[in-house]
């Protein structure tokens, strides 16, 4: 048994960069890159030939590195092969944050990694339900069935679109402007927020293009996305830029409750700001933004209503 820490979540997930296993040099430096969380991946950046190998190195990583202030994900191979459960044996005593299946394409594929998983907690000693997971969902049958992925399992803490194999599995061409995908992102969001779990956009695969990393970030932010995967480290501080609320937007929310705390100090039934009533909704937007501020450190101040 190995005696492992439980891993601290961070405060706010929008960056998710993917590091191949197989590659210690970027490994080891995966908590100076500036994302948010990073993906070890065992799968589809490792050929069939050094699947052990990865699998030792991303075992001794987590083992002997700290990796203070990001967030790990693991992502295993799929259950149609050979290496996942192997994968899980390795990785789950070491107490990831989450466990990445991919290839996930109906329920009856969660509950069967999160079966196994809790056999390996139980094996170790681990709280049962302390690794979460976040399905990849990137087959036509799995955007498809994307909320009772979302909703297959209380260990299930976000789902993740994979738009290269979609495109892929939906025989089209992948570009950069994404109309390809506009409806199986969409589809993703709508799933996610109706199953109550957080949901993570597609890498934006030209890592030179810098213009259109911010683009794509923005419009995936727009759809109501929590945050958005990286393959490239330069990525990273625009998509954590993006998906962290500007000092507009925190300036307009403490104006929504000052403007509350206002109405009820002159016993106002309803309250206006700039000629728009402010209805529960964009309360609640306000409520949001001011508390990913508080994660990120912007705002000192609690929320008083």
């Amino acid at each position: 048994m190995i005696n492992a820490p439980r891993r601290k979540e961070v405060k706010m997930r929008r960056s998710m960069l993917f590091l191949p296993g197989n590659t210690p040099n970027m490994i080891i430096n995966g908590d100076s890159l500036g994302a948010d969380s990073i993906i070890l991946d065992l799968e589809d950046a490792v050929s069939p030939d050094e699947k052990d190998s990865a699998r030792l190195l991303v075992r001794s990583a987590l083992k002997k590195m700290g990796f203070k202030g990001v967030e790990i994900t693991v992502r295993i191979n799929s259950i149609d092969t050979d290496y996942w459960k192997h994968d899980l044996d390795a990785i789950i005593p070491l107490r990831p944050n989450l466990i990445m299946p991919p290839k996930a394409s109906c329920a009856e594929d969660i509950r069967e990694v999160d079966a196994y998983i809790e056999e390996v907690e139980r094996r170790n000693g681990i709280e049962v339900g302390t690794v979460k997971l976040i399905p990849l969902i990137e087959t036509a049958l799995g955007v498809e069935n994307a909320y009772q992925i979302a909703s297959a399992c209380p260990r299930v803490a976000a789902i993740f679109l994979g738009g290269e194999d979609l495109t892929a599995d939906l025989r089209c061409k992948r570009t950069k402007g994404g109309n390809e995908i506009d409806y199986a992102r969409k589809r993703l969001v709508m799933a996610a927020r109706a199953a109550g779990v957080d949901v993570y956009d597609t890498p934006f695969t030209d890592v030179n293009d810098d213009e259109g990393i911010e683009v794509d970030a923005e419009y995936a932010k727009s759809l109501g996305f929590t945050g958005k995967s990286a393959i490239a480290p330069r990525h990273v501080k625009v998509i954590n830029a993006v998906f962290s609320p500007s000092e507009k937007d925190i300036e307009y929310a403490k104006l929504v409750f000052e403007a509350i705390r206002l109405g009820k100090e002159q016993g106002k039934g309803a309250v206006s700001l700039r000629g728009k009533m402010i209805d529960k909704p964009i309360v609640e937007r306000a409520r949001q933004t001011l508390a990913a501020a508080k994660q990120l450190g912007l705002v000192e101040d609690d929320i008083n209503e």
